[in-house]
C-alpha cells in the first residue's frame, strides 16, 4: 500500500535499518538513529541500481513521487537516472565554479603566495568593494566588455582612476584564467585596455638640495620628536633605506666592528615567492651611522631584539607611521603646511638625486637603493664590484649631511667628490 505522511512521521527506528516501501521501486529507509532516507530500486543494463532522492521530511512524500516519475520517465528514454543525476551535480558545480567571485578567488589564492600579506589584503579588498558586488555572482562566461566598462567607469567617476585601471589590470589576469581553464570565450578585460583615464604620476614628496638645510634644524631643534625617532630619521636618511626594513632591523643584523648592516630577504621589499632565493643586502655604513647604532646600544630594552623597539607593545618594533607623525610635528607633513610635504620614501630619491648631479656611479647608487637588477650575473657582480665604491659614497653623503645641518654649502657634495 502507498506510504501516507502520517504513517511516515509515526514510524519509530529498531536496532537495525528499516525499508518501508511507497511503490513502484521508491522505499523510505530508516535508520537506527531515527533519519529516514528517500531510496529508488531500478534496473538499468540488466543490473540493480538503488538512486538516493533526499532526506525526509526535507523531501516530502509528494516531492519523493515526483522525483521517483522522473527517474522512471528517463528509464523509458533509455537513460540511467543515476548517471543523469552525476552530471546534474557536475554541471551544477562546474556552473556554481564559474562565476566571476568563483574565478576570481583562484586567481586570488594562487597570485597571494607570491604577495606580501598587507598588499594580498589589500587587492581582495578592492574586488569586494567595486566588482563583487555587481558581478560577483554572474557567470563570467555571460559578462561582457560593457558590463565591465560600466563597473570601472563608476569607480572613475569617484575620481579613483588609480583604483579603476588596476582593477582593470586585475580583471584581465582572472579572465585570462578563466578562458585557459574553458570557463569564458573571450577576456573583455583586454578589450578594454586605453579605455579608461590614464591617472597622471605624481611623484613621492621629496627634499631638494636647497631644502634640506632647513628640514635639518627643524629636526635637530624639535623638543617633541624623541630622540629614538630622530635617530631612526637620520639612519634612513644617511644610508636611504627603505623606512620598512629600518625599523625591523635587529642588532644581529649589525656588524659595527666592521661596519656592516645585513638585511635579510624577509625584511626586504620582494615577492613572497623570491624572498627564499634572494640574497641579503649589505649596506656599508658610515661612521655617523655607527656613532648612532652605538648610541641605541646603550640604551638597548631588555629582552627586545629591535634595534628600533616599540614604546606601547613589548617585543615588537616602532610603527612605520612614527616618522610622518613627526614630519607633522615638524611642519613638513599634512596638508597647507609651511614647509611642504615629505613622505619617509622621498629621502631615498632626495640621496638619488643630489648623488648623482654629483657625479657618483649610477650603478653604485642604484646597488644602495636596493633596486632589482634584471641580470642576475651582473646583479652578483655589482654586489661585490661596488661595495666600496659604496662605502665612500655613503661616507661622503652622510659628511655632506653633517656639514649642511652645520650650516654649510649645499653644493659642497661634488667638491669632496671631486
Amino acid at each position: 500500500m502507498p506510504l501516507t505522511k502520517l504513517e511516515i512521521d509515526r514510524i519509530t527506528p529498531g536496532e537495525k535499518q528499516v525499508k518501508v516501501t511507497d511503490g513502484l521501486g521508491l522505499y523510505l529507509l530508516v535508520m537506527p538513529n531515527g533519519a529516514k532516507y528517500w531510496r529508488l530500486k531500478y534496473r538499468f543494463a540488466g543490473k540493480e541500481k538503488v538512486l538516493a532522492l533526499g532526506v525526509y521530511p526535507e523531501v516530502s512524500l509528494k516531492e519523493a513521487r515526483l522525483k521517483r516519475d522522473e527517474a522512471r520517465r528517463l528509464l523509458t528514454q533509455g537513460e540511467d537516472p543515476g548517471e543523469q543525476k552525476k552530471k546534474n551535480a557536475r554541471k551544477q558545480l562546474i556552473e556554481t565554479s564559474s562565476t566571476f567571485k568563483a574565478i576570481a578567488q583562484e586567481w586570488w589564492n594562487k597570485m597571494s603566495a607570491e604577495w606580501a600579506p598587507t598588499h594580498a589584503s589589500g587587492v581582495w579588498r578592492s574586488l569586494e568593494i567595486h566588482l563583487f558586488p555587481t558581478l560577483g555572482d554572474r557567470p563570467i562566461r555571460d559578462i561582457s566588455a560593457m558590463d565591465l566598462l560600466l563597473v570601472l567607469q563608476s569607480v572613475e567617476k569617484q575620481g579613483l582612476h588609480d583604483t579603476a585601471n588596476r582593477l582593470r589590470e586585475r580583471c584581465n589576469a582572472i579572465w585570462r584564467r578563466a578562458v585557459k581553464t574553458g570557463r569564458a570565450a573571450a577576456n573583455p578585460a583586454a578589450d578594454l585596455a586605453g579605455e579608461l583615464i590614464t591617472p597622471i604620476t605624481k611623484p613621492q614628496p621629496s627634499l631638494t638640495r636647497e631644502e634640506l638645510p632647513a628640514f635639518l634644524a627643524a629636526l635637530a631643534t624639535n623638543e617633541h620628536i624623541t630622540l629614538q625617532t630622530k635617530y631612526l630619521i637620520k639612519l634612513v636618511m644617511i644610508c636611504f633605506t627603505r623606512i620598512g626594513e629600518t625599523v625591523q632591523a635587529k642588532w644581529d643584523d649589525f656588524d659595527l666592528d666592521k661596519a656592516i648592516w645585513t638585511i635579510p630577504p624577509e625584511t626586504r621589499k620582494l615577492k613572497r615567492a623570491l624572498k627564499a632565493a634572494a640574497a641579503p643586502h649589505i649596506v656599508p655604513l658610515p661612521s655617523q651611522a655607527v656613532d648612532i647604532l652605538r648610541q641605541l646600544h646603550m640604551h638597548r630594552v631588555e629582552g627586545n631584539d629591535f634595534v628600533f623597539p616599540s614604546f606601547f607593545y613589548r617585543g615588537r618594533h616602532m610603527s612605520k607611521t612614527t616618522l610622518l607623525k613627526a614630519f607633522e610635528r615638524m611642519g613638513y607633513s599634512g596638508k597647507n603646511t609651511e614647509n611642504g610635504h615629505v613622505v619617509t620614501h622621498g629621502f631615498r630619491a632626495t640621496a638619488s638625486t643630489i648623488l648623482n648631479e654629483a657625479g657618483f656611479n649610477p650603478d653604485a647608487i642604484e646597488r644602495q637603493l636596493s633596486h632589482k637588477e634584471p641580470n642576475q650575473v651582473r646583479a652578483a657582480y655589482n654586489r661585490a664590484q661596488y661595495m666600496e665604491e659604496r662605502r665612500t659614497m655613503l661616507q661622503s653623503w652622510a659628511d655632506y649631511l653633517d656639514k649642511v645641518e652645520q650650516g654649510g654649502d649645499t653644493t659642497l657634495l661634488a667638491a669632496m667628490h671631486a
